[in-house]
């Protein structure tokens, strides 16, 4: 919100310092070395590599040198700025190599950094703070202890922002920094999988480093229920274990689960609020509720019966019951909650809860007469509202997912809208409070590619530069309406993130866009500098062992020719780009590693059949940004597809990239792109002059997903036999039947295996469609590879493999 016209003078006159400082120095703007399909990402000049961007900079005299002798002061007694001390110590070493003491000085000696409160700082904005680097040392004032740990963070930046080990110098510089929004928020969603303490803990540093204020705790699902509540020890004892589809198979385990005692949450929630986060637990009602009525189907529940817990993803039908025990059983859960947790907000969720069982039920349509509301959708804002109004009793606000806009926006709640934008907006112009969470922007387990070597998640891509250029105050709200947007945030939901690794691969770096969306005034961002800034950030992720993504920087490797083409001239024509068209992409042809003295890509090139492809990443600074990737040019390759380059049948789509098994998540488990309404694929183009047979890798895989009124919509192909078939037909789905391969015998999920068959010939080039016949209440089928086959083909039956 500070995007006034002071702000974007402001801008332009740095920008046009940092070019006249840069020149004067002979020092070039990092214009990348890369090739014309790269071209679009030439840069803006160069910018100290800070993330998010400050909202104003400002070149200054002198050059300062940090070493083994600099000293970190703060005054005496203050233990906030000792906090931020450490903090800056503790990462300027595990990034740096450099051990820099800690001295708590009255008077602090030339040449050291100094953090310091001030009630008189130049920025008087909650969390803004003011960072002074010359020839004489560094200091960071702020009138506040978040804005002395946010100056930290900066200088920590910037003295990381090269790469090396070891003495450093940085150039002078004034920064004169606040927060855009109050709400800087992430997600983490333990409920579908669990993450251990340490993990939870590593993401509040990661956070901290970005500037994100606000910790979104996702802790009870239908899948499993987290939190430790004291009265009611079913809910953990029942409710936060399930038993996997496949337990016991393939490494997948018989119990799965976990929850974080009241001791680990204080813990969790301490360590937050050292680093300026405060978290915010959701327990998702009414919807979302199987866990609960799992562990107390006669106090919660609407039928009383006891469900398992779920093993389904996606949208399941149980719901809090809306009676006076049910209420009562709730705010004593809400009693211990807002016992652990100081936050002002409760989220409550709200989201996906389907009516069926207060529909069914002849006392809950019974409560609606006697409270005169009409519609469940009513009835949802009324329940809602209760606890609103019991959470405000206490001194604390409701906040939840846009849904609970559908029956009345309760007078209490503030919304997180996460179907677009369109309920924040509503809900803002009501003088409501809102987050913007809009899943195509800012959800996280959305791929950040569509490589076939991205791990599990969903297949709605979300690139990185989709969510730089998302803008949270919409143009239809005036001044006074916009100030109810609090700010943003990024939901990573766990269904397909079953391990750590595969947590901060789907955070970043799109954090680190988030952060500068949160952070920095509107018109600061660039897309184009925020590009040069990023190596940076991925060097220090190297430092911290998180795994950061690297597939938008990685390369891709294209046959410029058809695949009849390139087989009938034996050889190839390949050219290479990647996601971001940034960095500069070096290659070899011979077998060996690339590296920084390799060949750089410029132009499509040829190679003679058959050959090995190897390409890597660099930044401009020599870096590595995506690690060697490797193509094979050669007949049986270009006649191979692999799960990721088979395309969706029409009508259909491979919305979901899955694991073998549903709780197994090791860096080598298989994942398989699915639709879930049609067991449907297309190889595209598929050269057939000369093909006989095909091979198809298979595995059977858990069919566990909560579809509610769309489970109509799942397609059952006719099938032949008695476990179903693999057809392959040409050209269309309805087209020639060119090979049936009958499915094996047998259940067992996470089971792998080889179907071999002969393919009727065909001339030309064609699409071929495969889709399976198995029963639709069985197992799900995906496909890992198909290989068309030359010459003669025996026909065999299928083949098992076991194992991952």
């Amino acid at each position: 919100m500070n995007s006034s016209h002071a702000v974007e003078s402001t801008a332009r006159r740095v920008a046009g310092h940092w070019r006249r400082r840069l020149l004067a120095r002979g020092i070039a703007a990092l214009f990348l070395l890369a090739g014309p399909a790269l071209a679009a990402a030439a840069p803006t000049p160069a910018v100290p590599a800070l993330i998010p961007v400050p909202a104003e900079m400002q070149a200054q005299a002198g050059r300062f040198t940090v070493d083994a002798h600099t000293v970190i002061v703060v005054p005496p007694g203050d233990r906030q700025a000792l906090f931020a001390a450490n903090y800056l110590a503790r990462s300027l070493k595990r990034v740096r190599g450099l051990s820099l003491p800690v001295r708590a000085l009255a008077e602090a000696p030339i040449g050291a950094i100094v953090l310091r409160l001030n009630p008189h700082a130049p920025v008087d904005k909650r969390g803004g703070y003011v960072l002074q680097v010359d020839a004489q040392g560094a200091t960071i004032e702020a009138r506040d202890e978040r804005g002395i740990f946010y100056g930290a963070i900066t200088l920590w930046q910037l003295l990381t922002a090269h790469a090396g080990h070891g003495p450093v110098r940085i150039d002078g510089i004034s920064i004169h920094d606040w927060p855009r929004f109050a709400w800087r928020g992430l997600m983490l969603d333990s409920a579908r999988h669990f993450q251990s303490v340490d993990t939870i803990e590593q993401v509040l540093d990661a956070m901290a480093r970005h500037k994100l204020d606000v910790f979104h705790w996702h802790l009870t699902d239908d899948q499993g229920w987290r939190i430790q509540i004291k009265r009611y020890p079913e809910l953990t004892r029942i409710g936060a274990w399930r038993t996997p589809p496949g337990a016991g198979s393939h490494g997948e385990p018989l119990r799965y689960g976990g929850f974080y005692t009241q001791a680990q949450i204080r813990q969790v929630v301490a360590y937050a609020a050292a680093r300026h986060i405060e978290v915010v637990p959701e327990l998702d009602m009414p919807g979302h509720a199987q866990a609960a009525v799992a562990s107390y189907p006669g106090q919660v529940g609407v039928t009383g019966r006891r469900p398992p817990v779920s093993v389904d993803w996606g949208v399941n039908p149980y719901l809090y019951n809306v009676d006076d025990r049910s209420l009562h059983f709730i705010e004593n859960v809400l009693d211990e909650v807002m016992a652990l947790f100081p936050s002002k907000y409760i989220h409550l969720g709200g989201d996906e809860a389907i009516k069926d069982e207060w529909k069914a039920s002849s006392q809950v349509q019974a409560k609606m007469k006697a409270l005169g509301i009409s519609n469940e959708n009513a009835l949802q804002s009324w329940f809602t509202n209760r606890l609103g109004e019991y959470l405000q009793r206490h001194g604390r606000r409701l906040i939840g997912w846009d849904e609970i806009l559908e029956g009345g926006l309760p007078r209490t709640a503030s919304v997180m809208s996460w179907r677009g934008t369109a309920g924040a907006i509503a809900a803002a112009k009501q003088d409501h409070d809102v987050v913007l969470a809009p899943a195509g922007w800012l959800y996280f387990d959305n791929l950040q590619t569509r490589r076939a070597d991205e791990p599990s998640g969903r297949l709605s891509v979300l690139p990185l530069s989709r969510v730089y250029r998302f803008e949270p105050i919409d143009p239809s709200l005036t001044a006074g309406q916009a100030r109810h947007v609090l700010g943003v945030e990024a939901a990573l939901w766990s269904e397909y993130m079953i391990s750590p690794w595969q947590v901060q691969h789907a955070l970043f770096p799109r954090v680190d866009a988030l952060s500068e969306i949160a952070w920095s005034p509107r018109k600061q961002r660039d897309w184009r500098s925020f590009l040069q800034r990023l190596p940076a950030q991925m060097r220090r992720y190297r430092a911290f062992g998180i795994a950061a993504a690297d597939t938008p920087f990685a390369p891709t490797f294209h046959l410029d020719e058809t695949v009849s083409k390139a087989l009938e001239s034996g050889h190839a024509m390949v050219s290479l780009d990647n996601q971001l068209g940034f960095g500069t992409l070096r290659y070899t042809t011979d077998g060996s590693e690339p590296g920084r003295r390799s060949p750089v890509y410029a132009r499509p090139f040829t190679v003679a059949l058959p050959a090995t492809v190897r390409a890597a990443t660099f930044a401009p600074d020599g870096s590595e940004l995506a690690a060697p990737r490797v193509r094979v040019f050669d007949r049986a390759a270009l006649l191979t597809l692999r799960n990721g380059q088979l395309e969706a049948c029409p009508g259909g789509n491979l919305g979901l990239r899955v694991p073998l098994l549903p709780d197994l998540g090791t860096r080598h488990t298989p994942v398989y792109d699915m639709d879930l309404f049609h067991a449907c694929w297309v190889y595209p183009q598929a050269p057939l002059d000369t093909v006989t047979g095909i091979d198809v890798d298979m595995a059977r895989l858990a069919r566990n997903y909560g579809l509610a009124h769309d489970q109509s919509k799942v397609v059952a192909y006719p099938a032949r036999t008695v476990h179903g078939e693999l057809e392959v037909h040409e050209d269309r789905c309805d087209g020639p039947l060119l090979a049936s391969l009958p499915l094996p015998a047998g259940r067992q999920l996470g089971e792998r295996f080889a179907l071999h068959g002969v393919l009727m010939q065909r001339q030309g080039v064609h699409d071929l469609c495969l889709r399976v016949t198995a029963p639709i209440d069985g197992p799900l089928y995906g496909l890992g590879m198909v290989r068309l086959l030359e010459g003669s083909t025996k026909v065999g039956s299928a083949g098992l493999r076991r194992g991952h």
